[in-house]
C-alpha cells in the first residue's frame, strides 16, 4: 500500500510532542495548563438566548458563504475597526480560521511561479497550519526566522529577488503567535509594496487583533486600502476564538478581493464544511457587540502588568505587545518545560515545537511559550512559581 510522501517529514504536532515529553513524569504540584491558547475569560452572556432562538436552523443545511446577518455583522466590525467598507462578495464565513488558512492556499496558490515550483513564505516560529498548507499544494515552504534581532517579525524584504519572484503566498501573523509582536503600518506598507513588486499574495493571520496593551494594532485591510493596493493581493483572517473567548464555536472569517473570495467559496462548495446556521446567528451577535471584547481586553491588560512586574528582573524578558502569550527566554525550551512540570506542575510549550530548524538552528529552541489564559489570581501564583523554578 503506497502512501503520499509530501507529509512524511512533518514532525509530530506540538501537543502530542508535549505529552510525550511530560506525561510519563509526575507533576510537581497541582497541574496548571499554560500550554494551549484556549481563552478562559467569560463568554458573552447573550449567546445562549441567541442560540435558543435559532435552534430550528439545525434542521437546514447552512449557507455555504455565510448568512446575510453574519456577513453584515462582519462587515460592520471591519468598518468600525479599520474604516474599510466591504461588500458580502469580499467576505466568507469560516468554520474556524485554521480551515481558512489552509483552504485559501489550496484555492489561490498557482501550480507554478516564475517558471518553477512556487514558494510560500512563513515566519519561523509560526502557526503550524502554514507549513502543511504549503506542502499540500506542492509549494516549497520557506521559513524566515523572526527573532529579537528582527523585532520578532520576519524580514521578507531581505530575501533574494530571484527567490521573491517565485513566491506565491506569504503568511504573516500579527499580533504574532507566539512572540506577541505587532506589524505596524510601515511594516504592512513595506510588505504590500514587496508583494506588488514580486506579484504574490499576503495571507494576514490577524486572529489576535483585539487583544493588546494600549493601541489597536493596525490591520492589513486598513493599510492596503490607504495605499490603494490591489484587493486581490490581500487575504485577511479573523476569529471569534480569541476576540470573544469562543474557541469551541469554530467561527471566523476571511476577507479579500472578490475573485479571491469567489475561488475560496467555490472550493468550500465542493469540499468544505460551513458553520451550522444557529451558530452563525451566535457569531453575528458576537461580532456586533464590542462591550464584551472591551471587558476581556481589560483583563488581559491586567495580565500584561502582572507579568511585567513578576519578570522585571529576568534577563531578556520582553513583554508581548499584544496577544496573550509570553515568549520567555531559557537555555533550552524542552529542558525548561520538563523541569517546570516536574517541579511545579505548570505545563508550558517548548518554543522549538512551533518552529523549524534553519541555517542558524531552531529559533524557538531558547524559549518557552506561556499562555496567560487562566484567571488572574491563579495566573499570578503560577507565574511566580514559574519564575522561581526557572530564574532563580
Amino acid at each position: 500500500m503506497a502512501f503520499p510522501e509530501r507529509f512524511s517529514n512533518l514532525p509530530a504536532y506540538a501537543f502530542p510532542r508535549l505529552r510525550a515529553l511530560l506525561d510519563h513524569h509526575p507533576p510537581g504540584g497541582a497541574p496548571v495548563s499554560m500550554s494551549i491558547g484556549e481563552p478562559r475569560h467569560e463568554m458573552p452572556g447573550f449567546l445562549a438566548d441567541v442560540l435558543a432562538a435559532n435552534l430550528d436552523g439545525f434542521a437546514r443545511y447552512p449557507a455555504n458563504d455565510g448568512i446575510a446577518p453574519l456577513l453584515d455583522a462582519i462587515a460592520g466590525f471591519i468598518a468600525r475597526r479599520y474604516d474599510v467598507r466591504l461588500a458580502h462578495d469580499n467576505l466568507m464565513v469560516l468554520n474556524g480560521t485554521r480551515e481558512g488558512l489552509f483552504n485559501a492556499a489550496l484555492a489561490l496558490c498557482p501550480e507554478t511561479k516564475a517558471g518553477g515550483k512556487p514558494v510560500i513564505l512563513t515566519p519561523n516560529p509560526f502557526y503550524q497550519v502554514y507549513a502543511v498548507a504549503a506542502l499540500a499544494v506542492g509549494a516549497e515552504p520557506h521559513y524566515i526566522a523572526a527573532t529579537e534581532a528582527t523585532g520578532f517579525l520576519p524580514r521578507y524584504a531581505d530575501l533574494a529577488p530571484e527567490l521573491l519572484d517565485r513566491v506565491a503566498i506569504s503568511y504573516l501573523c500579527s499580533p504574532g503567535n507566539p512572540q506577541g509582536a505587532v506589524a505596524d503600518a510601515s511594516y504592512w506598507r513595506e510588505l504590500i509594496t514587496l508583494a506588488e513588486r514580486h506579484d504574490f499574495r499576503i495571507f494576514a493571520d490577524e486572529c489576535y487583533s483585539e487583544i493588546y496593551r494600549d493601541t489597536p494594532p493596525p490591520g492589513i485591510l486598513q493599510v492596503a486600502h490607504e495605499m490603494g493596493a490591489d484587493p486581490e493581493r490581500i487575504v485577511s483572517f479573523h476569529s471569534l476564538s480569541k476576540r470573544s473567548n469562543l474557541p469551541g464555536l469554530r467561527s471566523g472569517f476571511v476577507a479579500g478581493g472578490v475573485e479571491s473570495i469567489r475561488r475560496i467559496r467555490q472550493l468550500r462548495a465542493y469540499a468544505g464544511a460551513p458553520l451550522p446556521e444557529p451558530l452563525q446567528h451566535v457569531a453575528a451577535a458576537a461580532w456586533n457587540d464590542e462591550a464584551h471584547v472591551t471587558r476581556s481586553r481589560a483583563l488581559y491588560q491586567q495580565k500584561y502588568a502582572l507579568a511585567d512586574r513578576i519578570f522585571a528582573t529576568v534577563p531578556g524578558y520582553r513583554g508581548p505587545e499584544a496577544g496573550f502569550f509570553l515568549w520567555l527566554p531559557v537555555a533550552d525550551g524542552e529542558e525548561a518545560a520538563l523541569k517546570l512540570w516536574r517541579e511545579t506542575g505548570i505545563r508550558v510549550l517548548p518554543g522549538a515545537y512551533l518552529a523549524r530548524d534553519g541555517g542558524q538552528g531552531n529559533p524557538g529552541k531558547g524559549f518557552i511559550r506561556v499562555a496567560m489564559v487562566t484567571p488572574i489570581d491563579e495566573l499570578e501564583d503560577a507565574l511566580k512559581r514559574l519564575r522561581n523554578s526557572l530564574y532563580k
